[in-house]
């Protein structure tokens, strides 16, 4: 399958608007100490949330399909790239799923399990690259 991305620049100097089939637009930059303007998220930031949409997307779809009642879910991803190299590939990430509702917490952690190390496309390119990813959960009851 192919996609189509197109990316136009909108500040002056580094600050892009990529914009998908759909019309969808993301905002990118780079950081002030290069000249960036903080108008949008870092290129290498943006993998980390592609992942955290990817995963989030897969563990509510499970644990609707589980019947489990989910009335909130927050997620904290950290990570940490190669220090003196370039490029810089992530080496570690880790994600915190909190998770409210009546949830069972074993449901929650196998979820979270499938979702990172079977279906989740972008944790499996950044696995690839090398990167090791951990994750947890916590459920908060009502």
């Amino acid at each position: 399958m192919t996609y189509s991305i197109s990316l136009d620049l909108m500040q002056p100097d580094y600050g892009f608007q990529a914009q998908d089939a759909y019309g969808n637009t993301v905002r990118l930059d780079t950081n002030p100490e290069m000249g960036g303007q903080n108008y949008g998220v870092r290129p290498m930031q943006s993998l980390l949330i592609a992942m955290g949409g990817c995963s989030g997307i897969d563990v509510v779809s499970i644990l609707k399909k589980q019947r489990q009642e989910i009335d909130s879910f927050h997620m904290e991803i950290t990570g940490e790239r190669e220090q003196d190299k370039e490029p810089a590939l992530w080496i570690k990430a880790h994600i915190v799923f909190t998770l409210k509702g009546k949830i069972e917490p074993e449901k929650a952690d196998r979820a979270a399990q499938l979702s990172i190390e079977k279906y989740c496309s972008v944790a499996e390119t950044l696995r690839r690259a090398g990167c090791q990813i951990t994750y947890e959960t916590h459920i908060v009851k009502d």
